[in-house]
């Protein structure tokens, strides 16, 4: 009967071994989230980054086409533009 109760007392122990205990697998997952929660942080920041740059590009060709109508206006209107050329 000895032998019988530490052969089961040896299998649960393997057992429990194999399956890595539970504790484990919450920090695993804990730590699997952290990560996914910091890529996704990582990745709205880029695109926050590249709008921003965007709408600075966007605002500079705005800039450059008034500069240029301001530049057709004291000329004297797009016709006279359109005759020195």
């Amino acid at each position: 009967m000895k032998k019988v109760f530490a052969l089961f007392i040896a299998a649960g122990m393997i057992t429990f071994m194999a399956c890595g205990g539970g504790k484990d697998k919450a920090k695993e997952q804990a730590k699997l989230d952290s990560l996914k929660k910091d890529s996704l942080t990582k990745d709205s920041i880029v695109k926050v980054a590249k709008a921003a740059k965007e709408a600075d590009s966007l605002k500079q060709v705005k800039i450059a086409d008034s500069l240029k109508q301001d530049s057709i206006n004291k000329k004297g209107g797009k016709k006279e533009v359109k005759k020195a050329k």
